[in-house]
């Protein structure tokens, strides 16, 4: 006798619980217990959890567990088609974008990139120990012969990075100047912040081809667009409001007060976003390898599923390098932008 047999009987649902119950499929607990699995649980007595496999048991008209996510499943393969038809174009830019960045990264000679991201480097944060860290690291990389998946690690890193602060920027502006707009997006944050980076891909995977770059670059954008959007909000919501006044007091439209007082002041935050945003994305990176992302997280897959501890680790450690110098480069571009701040 089920759990929860008299509840329904005394109801007087039985009837109506009974029809097509012999013909259910038996839930995960029945099959364990078949098996001999749950012959602890079935002694101890008590009265079990009302999940949605333990009221099957006792009224068949209530569905299993499996049909809820057979249900979701299903739910999303019928709307399947008009998603991959409103979003192939949309987001095939970023394929090319992605495919167009490896493309330069991979095939121009190390003597010629390495000299252009050293520029890069002292352009950014005018620091001469900073450009000579990572020349090293660069160097280090050709030595031990994993230059070349670093430069797409690099690359993947480069694009999504510039697609998240591009779009990042403007949403947190909108934020900003509207209360609505922050109530409605902050959960929305909320949940791409919370949820596990493998998720990411799943809907993904049943959208696009594993062999189109998009598929790992909007799981990418997506993990890694969070602190941005989060830091710009909150640094132009912290712009003293005596300033504002002031800027309407001189008669400024919306436009010349957001460009000329609003997003100054508020650039040591943004950049504080933009270095996280940085972080956040090497890290999806590395995670995306599992859906064909070249780069050095290739390597520290193949030598987790291959037991190869020695490329596990020098790929773990080239990953560890760049998020330095990446992090080093952008926390000398908002000390930068400190000092200029404050000598104004």
């Amino acid at each position: 006798m089920a759990a929860y047999d008299g509840i329904f009987d005394g109801l007087g649902l039985r009837e109506w619980c009974d029809v097509g119950k012999e013909d259910a499929p038996m839930s995960m607990a029945q099959l364990l217990a078949q098996s001999g699995g749950n012959d602890a649980v079935a002694e101890e007595g008590g009265l079990p959890f009302p999940s949605l496999d333990v009221l099957h048991e006792a009224c068949g008209r209530i569905g299993q567990t499996r049909d809820l996510t057979a249900g979701i499943e299903q739910g999303f393969l019928s709307i399947r088609s008009e998603l991959k038809f409103v979003l192939d174009p949309i987001t095939q830019p970023l394929s090319w974008m992605l495919d167009g960045t490896l493309w330069v990264f991979q095939s121009a000679p190390w003597w010629l990139m390495i000299p252009a991201l050293l520029l890069i480097s002292w352009l950014v944060s005018r620091s001469k120990s900073v450009t000579a860290f990572v020349g090293l690291v660069l160097l280090f990389f050709g030595f031990i012969d994993h230059y070349e998946v670093a430069m797409q690690t690099l690359a993947i890193v480069f694009v999504c990075t510039g697609l998240s602060v591009l779009f990042g920027v403007p949403i947190g502006i909108g934020m900003s100047k509207s209360d609505t707009a922050q109530r409605t997006i902050v959960p929305i944050l909320d949940l791409l912040q919370t949820l596990p980076t493998f998720v990411y891909l799943i809907p993904l995977i049943f959208l696009f081809s594993v062999t189109e770059s998009k598929l790992y670059g909007i799981a990418i954008i997506l993990y890694a667009i969070v602190p941005v959007i989060r830091l710009t909000d909150l640094g132009i919501r912290l712009v003293d409001k005596d300033v504002i006044e002031a800027a309407n007091a001189f008669g400024l439209t919306a436009w010349q007060k957001l460009s000329r007082v609003e997003l100054p002041l508020a650039l040591p935050n943004i950049m504080a976003g933009v270095n996280q945003t940085i972080m956040m994305s090497l890290a999806m990176v590395v995670i995306a390898s599992l859906v064909s992302a070249p780069g050095l997280g290739v390597l520290v897959l193949r030598g987790i599923r291959n037991l190869e501890l020695g490329v596990g680790i020098v790929a773990g450690l080239g990953i560890v390098l760049l998020a330095v110098i990446l992090d080093r480069v952008s926390k000398a571009a908002l000390a930068r932008v400190d000092t200029g701040r404050k000598e104004h």
